[in-house]
């Protein structure tokens, strides 16, 4: 069969580079982050083959789907269709849920259409989507959205004094008229001077002409509370009031449970329809073991194939390492690695063969347990008749390879080569940086420190945990350990912080900022930067802001125009007038040693940590170079950064702290084994400063050389949130029922042989 022929790749940082994929086989990406896996696999083969399946449909379908330019590339050869799978998150809006997204939820309302007691509708009445099933109250969404009066109303102020901070209700605006003009308040009286009667009228009065208003009133015009006005007018969701100020609105709403029907979204009606005493709501709710049994427990001869149907995808699910989620979780809550996993189902069970499918890091977020699963799942595709390209860093997914590209040597500039191809004992025996890891000793920590404090959280009970009482050690390095789902996040993120106040969290969440912040921005550096090109042209330092005096016209300083083509995709291009600059042309004739502040912002980390050499601008580079992000550029728009370089880009701002309690969540994701161990130096050094660090982790280099470790388990969801084991790494690898411990001792004895 002739493989997959990539003539000369150029894109991003590859240096026209050929390669020969073999099809049938799973093939492995590895190298550095930025050493040019994700602009070879995803940005040339995985776009090429889009744009040239998208091709061959009509111009109707074409113009509706996702736009996407040749890629950089001479040529790609005996290129099959190819299925991405990526970690980017499924999204959705708050009806989009597991159930929904695998289409297991459909099947689940057939069952419940054809079996359940008494008859209230065929499937679509099940649906919370349908007006039909939905509740009323909330419209299926199983949550209300209520004003909170203590977050809109300042009542240490009056109306005159703008006391009403609901968007569009400030003083001047028409909204605010409708209240100083009603006749009812003295507009220059405190908010918390007013009588009930006042609150109430000023609150909760129904729409009304009022008997004694100003002049200004309109003779239409009729009176109406705060609280019915805004949720009439603003929080319904379709509405463009809503979609106008929806972050704005977000800070003065509380989400509630819908207090008709409890979350369970459908209505009354619907909600009397059981099998076996269950309603279709309560088995969303199930973990998906549990509801995998009271699949199994239905009792329906008629109804064999489509238990049988969503017995097999219930099963998938499980496989990947999702059985402790539940069908009416909401994909908007999903973290990437979870996403990816669950866009695996629908393929699993697929028939098609002689795919390519194009994997993104699939291993993050999993306990080696789960990866286990995983790799089978991978061989499964493989064997059917497809070809697998994974772009990954875990040893263990690297080891069910047949074919091996290992990119770089280095990231940014110094990558983009191929520095090895071939199989995992060839690349155990090459000299790069994956290579090298393979054949390093991995010892475990024969010296933890000793923890002469700890923190007692006793009797804890969030979400899954059992009654948890345990001991966080301060001062030390402690990982928390188990499978997904296990109840890590709870204990650490949710009840840690109640014992630890100003506990500092540093997780994979988006970073503040909007999609014209970068990382200059966000460490601090691009003030000094806009200051120096500011004194050696004699000009003002907002002339180099592409938010302010400096930015082009045309784009406003995004460098790039989006077009809105109403029914179709939004099309996305470079703006001819700056090239993608986001600055005004006159502004790029200034220069800093011989550079103008775009060619600057193009520089990545490391180069300019050269360029600044000797001032505090280097100083804070060095800080990002050591948490492993050298290869990133100055302008890199923080909404393009993944989970795990956001959180290493908060750990660089955080790095000379003193006496502090960190915790980092995963922070190893997306990482080389070769950045791991920078990543651990830092760690100890903030431990040598008498911090207190916390990490929740898969990562078996770094659980190896923990002072301390809590496994939480002993299984995920419901058959987790207890402590399997607390102790030290060597204390670990001998107790009998940690899976964890079952995995670092295979780890540690596997570098021994």
């Amino acid at each position: 069969m002739e493989p997959i022929i990539v003539t000369h790749a150029h894109g991003n940082n590859l240096k026209n580079i050929s390669l020969k994929i073999p099809k049938n086989k799973i093939t492995v990406f590895t190298g550095v982050s930025g050493s040019g896996k994700s602009s070879l696999v995803f940005d040339t083969i995985g776009a090429e083959a889009q744009r040239e399946l998208n091709e061959t449909y009509d111009s109707y379908i074409r113009n509706r789907l996702p736009h996407s330019g040749r890629a950089e590339v001479e040529s790609i050869q005996h290129l099959n269709v190819a299925i991405l799978i990526n970690q980017k998150k499924i999204g959705g809006n708050a009806r989009s849920t597991l159930g929904t997204a695998t289409d297991i939820y459909a099947l689940l309302r057939l069952l419940f259409s054809r079996a359940g007691k008494p008859f209230v509708g065929y499937s679509n009445v099940f649906s919370f989507n349908n007006p039909q099933g939905m509740c009323p109250e909330c419209e299926g969404l199983g949550k209300v959205a209520r004003v909170s009066i203590d977050r809109m109303l300042d009542k240490k102020l009056s109306l005159n004094e703008g006391a009403i901070r609901f968007p569009t209700f400030q003083p001047g605006s028409f909204r605010w008229l409708r209240y100083v003009h009603s006749g009812y308040f003295d507009n220059d009286k405190k908010l918390a001077d007013y009588t009930p009667e006042e609150w109430d009228l000023l609150l909760h009065a129904p729409p009304h002409k009022p008997p004694a208003p100003s002049r200004e009133w309109g003779k239409t015009v009729k009176y109406e509370g705060l609280i019915p006005r805004i949720e009439r007018s603003f929080l319904k969701r379709e509405s463009k009031t809503f979609s106008r100020n929806e972050d704005m609105i977000k800070e003065v709403v509380v989400q509630q449970l819908c207090p008709s029907c409890k979350g369970a979204r459908l209505n009354k009606e619907v909600l009397r329809c059981h099998i076996e005493g269950k309603n279709i709501a309560e088995c969303a709710a199930m973990q998906i073991d549990a509801l995998t049994t009271f699949i199994c427990a239905v009792k329906v001869k008629a109804l064999n194939s489509l238990k049988e149907e969503l017995l097999r995808k219930l099963g998938h699910l499980r496989d990947i390492g999702l059985s402790y989620l539940s069908l009416d979780r909401e994909t908007g809550t999903l973290s990437g690695g979870e996403s990816q996993r669950i866009k695996m189902v629908k393929h699993l069970g697929s028939s098609l063969t002689g795919l390519v499918y194009i994997f993104d890091e699939p291993s993050t977020g999993l306990h080696p347990g789960d990866v286990d699963r995983l790799n089978r799942q991978m061989i499964q595709l493989r064997d059917k008749g497809n070809t697998i390209l994974i772009v990954e860093h875990d040893p263990d997914v690297i080891e069910i390879a047949d074919h091996i590209v290992d990119m770089g040597p280095g990231a940014g500039k110094l990558g983009g080569e191929i520095v090895f191809e071939g199989t995992l004992t060839g690349l155990k025996r090459s000299k790069g940086l994956s290579g090298q890891f393979f054949w390093q000793q991995r010892r475990l920590n024969e010296h933890p420190l000793p923890a002469k404090s700890f923190i007692n959280i006793a009797g804890a009970s969030v979400h899954n945990l059992k009654n948890v009482s345990v001991q966080i050690p301060e001062r030390i390095l402690t990982v928390v350990t188990g499978v997904a789902g296990s109840g890590k996040s709870s204990l650490v993120n949710y009840v840690l912080p109640e014992y630890v106040p100003g506990i500092r969290i540093i997780d994979q969440k988006p970073l503040r900022g909007s999609r014209r912040s970068h990382l200059a921005s966000y460490s601090g550096i691009f003030d000094e930067i806009r200051a120096l090109f500011g004194t050696a042209n004699k000009v003002s330092p907002s002339l180099f802001s592409a938010n302010a005096e400096g930015a082009c016209p045309e784009c406003r300083g995004l460098g790039e125009i989006t077009l809105d083509l109403a029914f179709m995709d939004e099309v996305v291009e470079i703006c001819e007038l700056c090239k993608g600059s986001g600055y005004r042309n006159e502004v790029l004739h200034y220069r800093y040693q011989g550079k103008n502040i775009s060619e600057v912002l193009r520089m990545d980390v490391t180069e300019a940590g050269s360029f600044f050499k000797g001032s505090r601008i280097a100083t804070t580079l060095a800080q990002v170079i050591r948490t492993g992000l050298g290869y990133m550029s100055l302008g890199q728009s923080l909404d393009t950064f993944s989970g795990g370089e956001r959180q290493r880009l908060k750990l660089a701002t955080e790095m000379s702290e003193e006496g502090g309690f960190f915790v980092f969540d995963e922070p190893t994701s997306g990482l080389h084994p070769s950045d791991v161990e920078k990543l651990m130096t830092i760690f100890r050094e903030l431990v040598a400063r008498q911090n207190s660090v916390l990490i929740i982790e898969h990562n078996l280099d770094v659980i190896r050389q923990a002072d301390w470790i809590i496994d939480m388990g002993p299984g995920a969801g419901i058959e987790g949130g207890e402590v399997v084991f607390e102790g030290t790494p060597e204390q670990l690898i001998r107790h009998k029922t940690s899976l964890t411990g079952k995995y670092l001792k295979k780890y540690i004895h596997e570098a021994i042989a």
